[in-house]
């Protein structure tokens, strides 16, 4: 089978760098073992220069549809999915803020929200294209999405998957566990047609389609979570009882599963013929740990990511946290890196009057160089709580991630976000941006890691 793909909400280029075993910007030209036929980047926020897609650009060049236009960076929701080429392998990031750790559960929309509606488009291309293989990611908050209903949207995923005729396995996995450099927790997607080759063989590995009775059904399935299946061999798990396998049917009409549906989805498991199977896994990994230490510049970095010694403590050196009670502080003592990170207990009143004591606790100032770094969000660099703070390997002094470290913990080529092409001129993404782009990001190495599991799937469906 060709490896032919179609990367949706590509950003700079993840799944493609990954696929590709792309390390340097220069195998960005090399021949490339799955070639992407099409992708879409478009960002509404951006409407003078779209970075992630004139960077994608930058690095690949563009694709054209099957009349020969240019519709890559254009809204999804427009294009014409039957004017895209066909293509083995569906690839995609889709867009999460709505299930992103960056707001609370009890906020998050959804399915219902301005980005979690994108997933209709990724089931049209389906319906469209008809891909034999699918491999998606997006935050693990999915499986918990929303808060007054949980588990409903990812049923609801599951169940469009179910009626174009697809199995699909599901593994929430922190790139840390396996040895990568950052604790970045995401759920990823494995989905195939019924009518392929690695369909039969995982059904006849485990003789599923023989077996009658839960308990079996569960022993059957468990070979495919625990051994045979996609994630079970790219990503080891400890062995686990299959008794411990969590069943449930899906509903056979949307309407009826997006009113009444609510699931407690665990980390690993697999939907296969409408029956959901779900358990809880351990992570079975012993080889090396690559830290934030191991990715850091470690020459002369510049000045303008250094913190300006006046906006990092308000009292000494000494006191890593603020331990701010009852009492505010002045102003100019809170924007300070020590205050934000610091523990707090303050006074407030909501809008309908009612008083009550805001509390949080602290967070390490600066962050240690012997683990793997804490997951990037697109807020890196600003103000703010989850912002990475380090000390500088060459003279100590505390400063933010540049950008370049921000790339390496996401597994890219240093400078890979630094130059977009915009209207066939090459120009310099700001930096801001470019902590966006990786906060934005999935981990590559991951992906690189599912790669040889893949190849080997598509070479035997020849």
């Amino acid at each position: 089978m060709k490896k032919t793909v179609c990367e949706l909400f590509a950003g700079v280029g993840g799944f493609r760098c990954g696929l590709n075993s792309i390390k340097k910007i220069k195998d960005a030209a090399k021949s490339e073992k799955w070639e992407t036929v099409w992708f879409s980047q478009w960002e509404p926020a951006d409407k003078k220069v779209q970075w992630a897609h004139d960077c994608y650009v930058n690095r690949f060049g563009s694709c054209l549809d099957l009349d020969g236009n240019d519709t890559t960076n254009d809204d999804i929701n427009t294009v014409d999915k039957t004017k895209v080429p066909d293509h083995n392998l569906l690839v995609g990031g889709f867009p999460c803020q709505d299930y992103s750790v960056a707001s609370s559960l009890a906020t998050s929309k959804g399915l219902e929200g301005k980005k979690g509606v994108l997933w209709w488009d990724i089931r049209d291309m389906l319906e469209a294209k008809a891909a034999p293989f699918v491999l998606l990611e997006n935050v693990d908050r999915l499986l918990k999405s929303p808060a007054s209903q949980r588990g409903r949207d990812f049923a609801i995923i599951l169940a469009c998957f179910r009626d174009l005729d697809y199995t699909v396995e599901w593994r929430v996995i922190n790139a840390a566990d396996y040895g990568y450099q950052q604790r970045r927790r995401r759920t990823f997607i494995f989905a195939y047609r019924n009518d392929t080759k690695y369909n039969k063989r995982i059904e006849g590995c485990t003789k599923y389609s023989d077996i009658r009775g839960n308990e079996l059904h569960r022993h059957s399935v468990a070979q495919v979570i625990g051994k045979d299946g996609f994630f079970a061999r790219s990503f080891p798990i400890a062995s686990f009882d299959s008794k411990k396998i969590k069943m449930e049917c899906l509903p056979k009409g949307i309407g009826e599963l997006s009113e009444k549906f609510k699931f407690d989805f665990e980390n690993a498991g697999v939907m296969k013929d409408g029956v959901i199977y779900t358990v809880k896994t351990v992570p079975d990994y012993s080889g090396k740990q690559v830290t934030l230490g191991d990715i850091m510049e470690e020459g002369q970095v510049d000045e303008k990511y250094f913190i300006d010694p006046a906006k990092m403590y308000y009292t000494t050196e000494g006191v890593d946290h603020s331990d701010e009670t009852m009492e505010r502080l002045p102003v100019e003592q809170r924007q300070t890196w020590q205050y934000i990170k610091g523990a707090k207990k303050l006074p407030r009143k909501a809008a309908n009057g009612h008083e009550y004591v805001f509390s949080e606790g602290p967070v390490p100032l600066f962050d240690e160089y012997d683990k793997p770094a804490r997951t990037l969000l697109t807020s890196e660099g600003s103000f703010n709580r989850s912002t990475h703070v380090v000390k500088d390997k060459k003279n100590g002094k505390p400063r933010l991630l540049t950008p370049i470290e921000c790339e390496r913990i996401q597994g890219f080529p240093s400078d890979w976000t630094k130059e977009c092409l915009v209207e066939g001129e090459k120009i310099e993404m700001p930096d801001n941006k470019r902590r966006f782009m990786m906060g934005n990001a999935l981990v590559v190495n991951l992906v690189n890691q599912m790669e040889h599991q893949l190849s080997d799937i598509f070479d035997a469906e020849n």
